[in-house]
């Protein structure tokens, strides 16, 4: 071994290990690779919610054709949680009930493709991402469909006599609550799968051997082992669903409108920015305190 590593190169110079990088240089590298992102971060992100913020303190009394002054009108957030905190409750409602459908349904569903499915797996994995190949917007018209008056869905309800002759689903919360649970399911399915397909089924059999039951054994054993996909996926789920507004807008009525579906008007309707931004952060900040107080609940509040 001591001869080998005195044998000399082609170029006639003993071979040895590279030189090692100058030290200022190799402390710099990973900066410069986090540049590009940084400064995209800045650019299309912190930028605008400082421009945001800045819109949410303009004096009320402005507007587009007059220009807005910057009052630092602190008022416009008591202001426009008075006027409008009953869609922010039905927001979070509408939410929560749409996660927790979507819980009964997605667990099942991961559970199966990642321990059940066998060759059948990228199949299924594929059908529950395909409907993300079209629009948001398409689906949700699809659904308008499917749930109208006339719709087969509807008229086997009444056949089955769990709707009354007049009874319908459009134009309703429930409407909206299964338009929510729809569309954002593949946000709750795919992390969970990736949790449960890396499941040790050997535990299982432990868990079997020391006379676990198979609820036991789904208590003790996948449910904490699939936590951090659950995790993962109610928060993927949750925040896109509370600030949504294309299913109270296309499956609703104004009685069912969310928090974004105000927002969207104060901007593009009223054209009331100063409100509109103010909304845009009170739903930021009731967000972030409950995916906080989530993340605490479950122990897991290092994540952020």
């Amino acid at each position: 071994m001591t001869a080998l590593a005195h044998v000399p190169t082609s170029a006639g110079t003993p071979a040895g290990p590279p030189p090692p990088p100058p030290p200022g240089r190799h402390r710099l590298l990973p900066y410069l690779l986090l540049l590009p992102a940084a400064a995209w971060l800045l650019l299309f992100f912190a930028l605008p919610l400082i421009q945001l913020a800045a819109a949410s303190l303009y004096d009320p009394a402005g507007s587009l054709s007059t220009g807005y002054a910057m009052t630092w009108a602190f008022d416009n957030y008591p202001e426009a949680l008075q006027a409008y905190w009953p869609h922010f409750v039905r927001s979070f409602g509408y939410a929560a009930a749409a996660l927790v459908l979507a819980l009964l349904m997605g667990y099942p569903l991961a559970y199966a493709i990642a321990c059940k499915a066998g060759r059948w797996k990228n199949l299924l994995l594929v059908a529950v991402v395909a409907p993300m190949f079209t629009s948001f917007l398409v689906r949700t018209l699809a659904w308008k469909t499917i749930l109208s008056d006339n719709g087969w869905l509807v008229g086997l309800l009444r056949d089955v006599h769990l709707l009354g002759a007049d009874g319908r689903l459009l134009a309703t919360p429930v409407a909206v609550v299964l338009g929510l649970t729809y569309n954002f399911l593949p946000f709750l399915v795919l992390p969970l799968y990736a949790s449960l397909e890396r499941l040790d089924h050997r535990l299982l059999e432990a868990a079997g051997d020391l006379y676990a039951s198979p609820v036991q054994a789904f208590r003790r054993v996948t449910l904490p082992l699939s936590m951090p996909g659950l995790i993962a996926g109610t928060l993927l789920f949750f925040i896109p669903a509370t600030g949504d507004y294309i299913n109270a807008e296309l499956l609703g009525t104004p009685n069912e409108y969310m928090i974004g579906n105000v927002i969207d008007s104060a901007f593009l309707v009223r054209l009331d920015y100063p409100q509109g931004a103010a909304l845009s952060f009170l739903l930021m900040a009731a967000i972030l305190a409950v995916v906080f107080a989530y993340l605490r609940r479950t122990g897991t509040e290092e994540v952020l």
